[in-house]
């Protein structure tokens, strides 16, 4: 089960500098690094944590307000965003071998679902969305939703991920965390919020696919 923005799509400075913008059009003004920090949280719970931070409180009107601002300034920089190197191979890779995947992403369809078409992949792609769990990363339901979609169970799956709240999503829905470092969180982070391996993107991770004991269907024992 993959993560999108940062683990498969490289987009998160993209959702950064979107953020800011959303922020400041309500006159928030934050350091880009504090909202690097919470992406990959659901919407709602990445500004309950920032509204912590600065002490400013909003409305749910408001909040709304920010979320659609956000989607909107994410999706006018959508053609800065690219794949990650071995993101595409990676998946034609596992498909091809008869391994089950999906991906599991905290942004809603309206964000997430373009960025299939940049991987090169079909509009029924296996994708649960924050729009169909009631509570995203750091919660497990994406992940669990994800396994149920595959008929799956979580502890015999693998979590891929860029941040922390992966990790601890995977970690709640009982699945094994793998972590990559081009979403911009250190090796030790990763680690230590339960990452068994860390690999520099998933074009690396492809290359030591036998790290993870990933075999497909037809594979023989070596």
């Amino acid at each position: 089960m993959f993560d999108l923005d940062g683990t498969l799509i490289d987009s998160v400075y993209q959702h950064v500098i979107a953020w800011r913008a959303a922020l400041s059009r309500m006159g928030i003004d934050l350091a880009v690094w504090r909202i690097h920090r919470r992406i990959g949280m659901s919407g709602g719970l990445f500004v309950s944590a920032l509204m912590r931070e600065t002490g400013r409180r909003l409305t749910a009107g408001q909040v709304e307000e920010l979320q659609a601002a956000h989607a909107e300034e994410f999706l006018r920089q959508h053609d800065t965003v690219r794949p990650l190197p071995g993101a595409a191979e990676l998946l034609r890779h596992l498909t091809e071998r008869g391994v089950k995947w999906a991906i599991a992403t905290s942004g809603r369809r309206r964000t997430a679902g373009r960025s299939l078409e940049l991987l090169g992949l079909p509009a029924d792609t296996p994708m649960i969305t924050r729009d169909l769990v009631r509570h995203a990363k750091p919660d497990p339901d994406l992940f669990l939703a994800a396994a149920a979609h595959l008929g799956v169970d979580p502890s015999q799956a693998m979590v891929v991920g860029d941040s922390v709240w992966d990790l601890l999503a995977a970690r709640r829905a009982g699945a094994l965390g793998v972590g990559v470092l081009s979403g911009g969180y250190g090796r030790d982070e990763l680690e230590r919020t339960g990452a068994f391996r860390v690999y520099t993107d998933v074009g690396d991770m492809l290359d030591r696919l036998d790290e993870l004991g990933v075999r497909g269907a037809g594979d023989l024992d070596r």
